[in-house]
């Protein structure tokens, strides 16, 4: 008897020792895989920046090509011949101008219907709205260039021709603002469809955000006798800045990268304006521009791409710092 009870110890003892085993295993097997994942994603990252500065340092060591023309000069006419400009001004200036357009169209759009859909919407209405927001999401940016030119940009031209029905009903307001007809392909373009393709990116994390905020704080400032908008916009909104802040840094970024749809509305003209109405030519544009051409895979204005991408980089890269910086400083606000 004894020994037979014995035998079931050692076996129950066995069993649960192999069964510590094969969770040990198992954790460090999943560890490593994390890991490794984790690894991957920064020698991507590091592959990319070796890519860039590589080529960048190959155009910088051309004899026509110095950094000072490049960071100071506003002429950009990326030929190899030693008697033309490669300053980037014209290219940043496009790009910045098309970004933080769109942004001021997509930020109050966004915001308000992330604060209607979290907030103020009834649940069935909401789920109608949350999958129109990501199909709209899921255009294909084409397609939006097609749109600014077919629909968007005859608006512009019509706006700033004189004797044109527009500009008859709005007794030519923009002519003196563009000083003549607008372009047919035009940095507006390129702000209005930008502008609709982050509505979805800041209007779905900010309501994430803002759905994020406890209930008790609301239930607090209503029992205090604040009314709904009070309470969404003095204590659900400032609690929510952080998630909103970070929607808006990845419109932004989304913005700058934008390609194919600037490509389209905006033109290809490396032009030195702050003129929504004249044609640009941003840095990703002129990148999409080059290498789709019969370009030699050596020379000057090869090297360039890698060059405004490198700069492109570096432009995301301290807009993502200062926008970190800035949530974790208002983090510590909200802590105190």
């Amino acid at each position: 008897m004894d020994a037979s009870r014995t035998t079931r110890s050692v076996t129950a003892t066995l069993d649960r020792m192999q069964v510590a085993t094969s969770a040990v295993i198992g954790e460090r097997a999943s560890k490593a895989l994390f890991l490794l994942a984790a690894v991957s994603v920064i020698a991507m990252l590091l592959f990319i920046v070796v890519v860039l500065v590589q080529h960048s340092i190959a155009f910088f060591g051309y004899e026509h090509v110095t950094l000072t023309e490049f960071l100071t000069s506003t002429h950009w006419e990326p030929i190899d011949q030693d008697d033309l400009g490669w300053g980037i001004w014209p290219l940043l200036t496009a790009t910045l101008l098309i970004a933080f357009g769109a942004t001021l169209i997509g930020l109050p759009i966004g915001l308000a219907t992330a604060i209607y859909l979290a907030e103020y919407a009834h649940p069935r209405v909401r789920a109608t709205l949350k999958p129109t927001l990501e199909l709209l999401a899921g255009i294909p940016s084409i397609v939006f260039g097609f749109f600014a030119i077919q629909a968007i940009s005859p608006i512009w031209v019509d706006l700033t021709t004189p004797g044109a029905t527009l500009y008859e009903f709005t007794g030519g307001a923009f002519y003196d603002l563009n000083g003549g007809p607008a372009r047919v392909f035009n940095a507006m373009n390129a702000i209005v469809v930008v502008g609709i393709m982050v509505i979805p990116i800041i209007a779905s994390l900010s309501e994430d955000a803002i759905r994020s905020v406890p209930r008790h704080l609301r239930e607090a400032s209503l029992g205090v006798g604040a009314t709904k908008w009070e309470t969404t916009r003095k204590v659900v909104l400032p609690a929510a800045i952080s998630g909103i802040t970070a929607s808006v840094v990845l419109a932004v970024a989304r913005a700058i990268g934008e390609t194919m749809a600037v490509t389209l509305a905006a033109g290809t003209q490396a032009n030195f304006v702050l003129n929504p109405f004249e044609s640009v030519l941003t840095m990703t544009a002129y990148i999409a521009q080059t290498f789709g051409t019969e370009q030699p895979l050596v020379g000057a204005t090869f090297d360039s791409m890698f060059a405004v991408g490198l700069a492109l980089f570096t432009m995301t890269l301290i807009l993502n710092l200062v926008a970190q910086r800035f949530v974790k400083k208002f983090r510590e606000v909200e802590t105190q």
